[in-house]
């Protein structure tokens, strides 16, 4: 347990020390690697009201995270509920997967980018284009993932609950369902994590209050410290909610790894 906590600990540590020295060594101009104490001076500036001045835009960094968490949650939800539905029908029934697939590839394929500003053009830059840009992020691994474990539930378990009387739906409820969960979860967890790459993208609009927007923003000034900040946060919060989602699964699904 404590070689666990010491490891990643002891690699964060190593990192700091390896930044600061190449931020303290003036190889490079401190706009592309600042000092640690300009970071820490952001992160504090950001997080508090300071000379008349609330955080950043007016907006304090819990407030930009916040939002931004809204529509990484609004989003991925409805992703993942399309996914997971799609999946689940594509694995059931071949000649839905054979008419879909072609489609869900393609969407996969596509960099957030792509479409997002198609996505402006039709639906405005409110808060629509931004959480339908979230939802076709996360649906096409939760979909793929779904489908694949579907179509691979083990055979001799459906054909022993057809034996034993069990309807089409039973079967997929009590059998398919069950032994697709694992991979599911896997999924969904893909899901969120493109979902948050993606976050950025979908506040390059009217994104503040909003990490992504800060990130944006930040970058036109070349004020790389609140850039950071906005970086470490999303990413932070990202390991925050896999580890929820990983306690979830556990929880969910205990025969995982026991067959």
């Amino acid at each position: 347990m404590a070689t666990a906590v010491a490891l990643p600990l002891a690699s964060v540590l190593v990192f700091l020390g390896l930044w600061q020295l190449a931020a303290v060594s003036g190889i490079w101009s401190e706009t592309f690697v600042p000092p640690l104490g300009n970071v820490w001076t952001a992160l504090v500036d950001m997080s508090t009201t300071h000379d008349g001045v609330r955080g950043y835009a007016d907006y304090l960094l819990g407030e930009h995270l916040y939002m931004t968490l809204r529509r990484v949650f609004v989003g991925v939800t409805i992703g993942v509920a399309a996914g997971v539905a799609l999946g689940v029908t594509m694995g059931s029934i071949p000649w839905v997967r054979r008419l879909l697939e072609p489609w869900l590839t393609f969407l996969r394929a596509l960099p957030p980018l792509a479409y997002f500003f198609l996505l402006v053009i039709w639906l405005g830059i409110d808060e629509t284009p931004k959480i339908t840009l979230l939802a076709l992020a996360a649906l096409p691994p939760a979909a793929v993932a779904t489908t694949t474990a579907v179509a691979s539930t083990p055979v001799p378990l459906v054909e022993a609950a057809r034996a034993l009387g069990a309807s089409r739906w039973n079967v997929l409820r009590d059998v398919v369902i069950p032994a697709a969960l694992p991979e599911t979860f896997t999924g969904i967890r893909l899901s969120v994590g493109i979902a948050y790459s993606s976050v950025v993208a979908a506040e390059l609009f009217n994104g503040i209050p909003g990490i992504g927007g800060v990130v944006k923003d930040a970058s036109n000034y070349n004020n790389t410290p609140v850039v950071l900040v906005g970086i470490l946060a999303i990413g932070l919060s990202g390991l925050i909610i896999d580890a929820v989602l990983r306690a979830v699964e556990t929880r969910a699904v205990p025969w995982r790894g026991k067959a």
